[in-house]
């Protein structure tokens, strides 16, 4: 099976930096895919694309050394095994509040014995090889998000479930659940301090750390944090923001 090379930078003490698709459209996604990321999340909670069309993302997004990695659209058993069965490396899953919902996601992304996945990788073998459902097991990453005021009160325990690889801090749904408001200014002391809890407990649970990041600025501080997984703003939020850029330029 082909190893999933985000393992091995993570293994080596490196941070993955991933590219983040909203836009439904394959050409898009290669063109992302070609900048030279460690990895590009076809996101299928907040991007607009359908399965068949996050599929073919996928499939140009494999032409790339880049790992195919998507956002299910909730912790809904079926869709997450049908994104990995379309080619997905790696899963990440929303709003993962405690062990429990943690153990569901888990489990769907896992062969027995280690979880309940349905055996018919169809696009999966294809991509990953012959021997996929030998070693899917291993290569597979999950990623939890932790995005509430609930999820790190109970962080420790969601770190603790078996097969758990990473979580990812949906910085926008964290800030509102432990303030009200969402944004991307300065970060308020409640949210540094629930990024610092998290982190700590990822040390002490060996599970990669991982948050989504408005800006190079903030990214780099993360990683001087410590964390390992880095996904920077979005195709749609790149294209918004430099087409206003080079427009106020002109005017």
């Amino acid at each position: 099976m082909r190893k999933n090379k985000l393992k091995q930078i993570w293994k080596d003490g490196k941070t993955v930096v991933s590219g983040w698709l909203h836009i439904p459209n394959t050409w898009s996604a290669e063109v992302m895919a070609n900048a030279g990321w460690d990895g590009v999340t076809v996101d299928m909670q907040h991007g607009l694309m359908n399965i068949e069309t996050a599929m073919q993302m996928m499939q140009v997004i494999s032409s790339t050394d880049a790992v195919p990695l998507a956002r299910a659209n909730w912790n809904e058993p079926g869709s997450v095994m049908k994104l990995l069965d379309s080619g997905a490396y790696g899963i990440i899953c929303p709003m993962i509040n405690n062990r429990e919902e943690c153990e569901k996601f888990v489990g769907a992304c896992r062969y027995p014995p280690l979880g309940y996945r349905s055996f018919g990788p169809t696009r999966g073998r294809i991509y990953g090889g012959a021997d996929y459902g030998d070693h899917a097991n291993d290569e597979i990453v999950t990623i939890a998000m932790i995005e509430t005021k609930e999820a790190v009160e109970n962080i420790d325990e969601i770190l603790s479930v078996p097969s758990l690889d990473a979580i990812f801090i949906g910085s926008g749904d964290l800030k509102l659940s432990l303030t009200g408001k969402t944004g991307h200014g300065n970060n308020p002391a409640i949210f540094e301090d629930a990024v610092n809890t998290i982190l700590e407990s990822c040390k002490k649970h060996n599970i990669v750390p991982g948050i989504w990041c408005a800006n190079t600025t903030t990214a780099k501080v993360m990683i001087e944090k410590g964390y390992r997984f880095i996904a920077i703003s979005s195709d749609s939020f790149m294209l918004k923001n430099y087409a206003e850029q080079m427009l106020n330029e002109l005017k």
